[in-house]
């Protein structure tokens, strides 16, 4: 039961388009994933055609479950709706750049920016909910991501904090989730009028702190999942008249409509370059994605940057006994042991869950490599590989033991994709998979 009050906005604003989209909700919603570039992944049984607007985005073939499969735990692919992973391919993220995913939970246009980047530059992911940014934060460990700094901050701190720092922000607001209501019951029980007002509110505090953050001639993709204009052209038409430096850039993305200036009142200059995802013109859900870039071509300006640190002898011992580079500069906090990505701001004053790469725990001169380590690496020497459906594959992610002959750290990989780590002794592997990640 859609609320009346969204359905007779609708119908007023798509007229001769109503019904099409009214029937959409009698369709089943699309479900998708995307790929993850940085493990090479073999043909996966449950994938159809691709999605259009994403070179490493499938839509799901019906009655299969990747989630439950060990290539999901290997970090191979990320479940993700289709249509979200349109915002981050317009952003254009580039290797080596300085790029920030502003509310960034739970990670899915995260870590396709990070797929995007290829390991080069910072990205930095915020989310002002705790629970939320420790989602995010495993997310972002199970892709395998070795340059994000992870963060639980305000926007506003953030914006004080680093003035003028981004290349590229991605602003995916909290909103009032209409474009939802196919795919999340709660999307429509939670849903009011007030709930569209307060959102708007928000949104636009949200996106002024974004802009402060974003360098002179930098691109920032403001993003919804609702229909309601007062949350989409309405909040960038009023961010666009208190901020004349910023304009609405044309992109390319033929398979989007455009937003709709005649929906509001004092549309800004360039609104119709906006786009607009429909349920009843694309397989996805409903979105909205603006392109804004920032006048002037004028040089970064750099925040203060974390003071590098030595790496542990210990670590240092482990990674050179394992042929593992240790090149780099590290930062530690307590024990833990990351390896920095490049640029990495000062983080004195700010809630840091993830500062690069965690290496492991440097305990009394002995070292403990950590799970974010494994999912990272691409080869090690000493490996228990068994095939996706062995036995052996379940028991491991449920937290049993293993035998094998071999000693010391070994990684235990589902055909050939590294899953976690394992200590072997006595023909015996101790599990050392994390026991919030075990499958009850």
């Amino acid at each position: 039961m859609l609320p009346a009050a969204f359905l007779a906005r609708m119908k007023r604003l798509l007229g001769d388009e109503y019904e099409a989209f009214l029937a959409s909700y009698d369709r089943p919603h699309n479900t998708g994933l995307r790929l993850n570039p940085r493990k090479a992944a073999a043909a996966l049984p449950f994938c159809a055609e691709r999605v259009p607007w994403e070179p490493n985005g499938f839509y799901l073939l019906p009655d299969v479950r990747p989630g439950l499969h060990p290539y999901h735990d290997a970090g191979l692919y990320y479940l993700q709706e289709p249509s979200a992973m349109a915002p981050a391919r317009l952003l254009g993220a580039q290797p080596g750049e300085v790029v920030l995913d502003l509310c960034a939970a739970p990670g899915g246009k995260a870590t396709q920016l990070a797929a995007a980047m290829a390991g080069q530059g910072l990205l930095v992911c915020n989310e002002i909910h705790p629970k939320r940014a420790k989602i995010l934060s495993s997310n972002v460990e199970r892709l395998g991501v070795t340059n994000a700094l992870i963060l639980n901050e305000h926007p506003a701190k953030l914006a004080e904090r680093f003035p003028g720092f981004f290349d590229r922000i991605l602003v995916d607001a909290p909103c009032s989730g209409e474009g939802m209501f196919r795919k999340e019951d709660a999307a429509v029980t939670d849903w009011s009028e007030e709930t569209v007002a307060m959102c708007a509110e928000r949104q636009g505090e949200i996106l002024r702190s974004a802009a402060e953050m974003l360098r002179p001639g930098g691109r920032l993709v403001y993003s919804t999942c609702t229909f309601a204009p007062e949350e989409n052209e309405g909040v960038i038409s009023r961010f666009l008249r208190d901020r004349p430096d910023f304009f609405i850039e044309e992109a390319d993305a033929p398979w989007f409509d455009r937003g709709h200036p005649e929906w509001v009142d004092k549309p800004a200059e360039g609104v119709e370059r906006a786009f607009r995802l429909w349920p009843h013109k694309l397989r996805g859900e409903g979105h909205f994605a603006a392109v804004l870039r920032r006048r002037s071509e004028e040089e970064r300006r750099l925040p203060a940057l974390q003071k590098p640190e030595a790496l542990p002898d210990c670590v240092k011992t482990f990674l050179a006994e394992n042929g593992l580079s240790t090149a780099g500069s590290v930062v530690s906090f307590g024990e833990t042991v990351y390896l920095a990505p490049e640029l990495l701001p000062d983080l004195r004053g700010l809630r840091v869950l993830r500062a690069g790469l965690e290496l492991g725990e440097a305990r009394k001169g002995r070292f403990v490599p950590a799970h974010a380590l494994a999912l990272a690496l691409t080869d090690f020497p000493a490996t228990a590989d068994f095939p996706a459906g062995s036995p052996e594959i379940g028991a491991y992610l449920h937290g049993q033991t293993l035998f094998s002959p071999q000693s010391g750290w070994v990684l235990v990989c589902a055909d050939g994709h590294p899953l976690g780590w394992a200590k072997g002794a006595d023909g015996i592997l101790k599990n050392r998979y994390p026991k919030g990640l075990r499958r009850l």
